[in-house]
């Protein structure tokens, strides 16, 4: 998700968005927490397994965003522990937005993510936006068209007449340049390091590529994310220079997760942790109501993820490949955004 919205428009989670020309947003996405807590949820499924499943894709919940499914109400996660704080401690600062923030600089919170699928349930994440996202990405594509066939919008806000968007995050994914003239695909290079040298300390992927940036509809919000590899977990940590905790958090966090369990099915591994390091963790000024509604709900168990088919390679899954299972989330949120 970008680190922004549509002027005076709504988002409550559910992938709508308004289209507009290219614009500069401070808007950002993260995620970050002060401590682990107990998940009282089963373990996440890898299913490894060459052919296509027809098991539905998405989780099951039904219309409305009434449970379908789902335990009894849990404690404070991690992301709801850190929204709180900023809430709480945040100390006001300005924005170019001119919309004003709660702010804290240098937070972290980290999932296990064999205990389950954090997708946040105090709110509606919607999973399809955050799934074609992220194979959006991976296909390293600079154009929204991609998107909008599959009824995704949230990256209208940035994009020009035609479409572009500039070299962004898939771009420098995929295709990073180098000073010959040549090209560096990061996501293939990661995933073959992971299988020859998984004690590397150099299992990293970058977005942040300082001679693009004026190029660049946004500015990368999350800016890079690296893999580690112990007792045959795979983790990742990913860190964010601008964390909007109400709007962007909880699409990041799922969306982090989601790639990871990817690379895990890909190299072998299990999952292991998913750990998010927060430079500005902020929250807007004209979105303090609607956290302070969040965090007067109680949390959810946490969903599972079941890859329903092992595919040849990284960039061949398809959004039918995942399936979310047993998502209890409260109704979403809408608040206002600013450019």
């Amino acid at each position: 998700m970008p680190c922004g919205g549509a002027v005076g428009g709504l988002w409550n989670g559910v992938g709508r968005g308004r289209a507009a020309g290219r614009r500069r947003s401070t808007r950002s996405l993260s995620r970050g927490g002060p401590g682990r807590v107990e998940w009282l949820t089963v373990s996440s499924v890898n299913v490894d397994r060459p052919e296509r499943s027809t098991a539905p894709a998405a989780g099951a919940v039904e219309p409305g965003g009434a449970p379908a499914a789902g335990g009894p109400a849990v404690g404070p996660t991690p992301y709801e522990d850190l929204l709180r704080e900023v809430l709480e401690h945040g100390a006001r600062k300005g924005d170019r937005t001119g919309t004003g923030t709660l702010s804290l600089f240098g937070r972290q919170m980290r999932f296990d993510l064999s205990r389950g699928f954090p997708l946040v349930t105090t709110k509606r994440v919607h999973f399809k936006s955050v799934a074609y996202e992220l194979l959006w990405f991976l296909r390293g594509d600079e154009n929204i068209g991609w998107l909008h066939e599959h009824g995704v919008t949230i990256w209208d806000e940035w994009a020009d007449e035609h479409g572009d968007l500039g070299p962004v995050y898939g771009v420098q994914w995929r295709s990073w340049p180098t000073p010959d003239g040549g090209t560096i695909d990061q996501i293939s290079r990661v995933v073959e390091q992971i299988r020859r040298d998984p004690d590397s300390r150099r299992l990293v992927v970058s977005a942040w590529n300082v001679a693009d940036l004026d190029r660049m509809a946004l500015a990368p919000c999350h800016v890079l994310f690296q893999f580690s590899v112990a007792d045959g977990r795979l983790s990742c940590q990913l860190y964010q220079r601008s964390a909007d905790m109400f709007l962007g958090v909880p699409f990041n966090i799922a969306s982090y997760a989601l790639l990871t369990h990817m690379v895990a099915q890909q190299t072998g591994l299990a999952v292991g942790d998913l750990v998010w390091t927060g430079g500005d963790c902020h929250i807007y000024l004209n979105h303090l109501d609607q956290v302070r509604l969040q965090l007067s709900r109680e949390p959810y168990p946490l969903p599972t993820l079941e890859l329903l088919r092992r595919p040849p390679s990284i960039l061949d899954y398809r959004y039918e490949d995942f399936a979310v299972r047993g998502y209890r989330h409260h109704p979403g949120i809408k608040a206002p955004v600013a450019v």
